[in-house]
């Protein structure tokens, strides 16, 4: 969790402080939760494109507590992707 903490940080722009690190890997870990309730439970956090949209997702949601605005076109995308990937991949299975 430390890597996507990191990434977290460098995407929020809050580098050089850890001030947040507690509430942001929260963030982090209700992102995970948040993604397997959308479809995709086998996510992965050491696989590259799965911690790219664990962080992506949890940037969002921190984004969002302010403005409240609706999932970005960008992140709808990646996480369906990610779903759609997922079940077909199950279907060779």
């Amino acid at each position: 969790m430390e890597n996507l903490l990191a990434s977290l940080k460098v995407d929020l722009g809050i580098m050089g402080t850890t001030a947040y690190d507690a509430r942001l890997g929260q963030y982090l870990a209700a992102a995970v939760k948040a993604i397997q309730r959308e479809g995709a439970q086998t996510i992965d956090p050491d696989v590259a494109e799965d911690a790219h949209l664990i962080v992506m997702y949890a940037a969002w949601t921190w984004r969002k507590r302010d403005s409240m605005e609706g999932m970005p076109r960008m992140l709808r995308w990646q996480l369906n992707n990610r779903i759609m990937s997922e079940k077909a991949g199950a279907a060779d299975d």
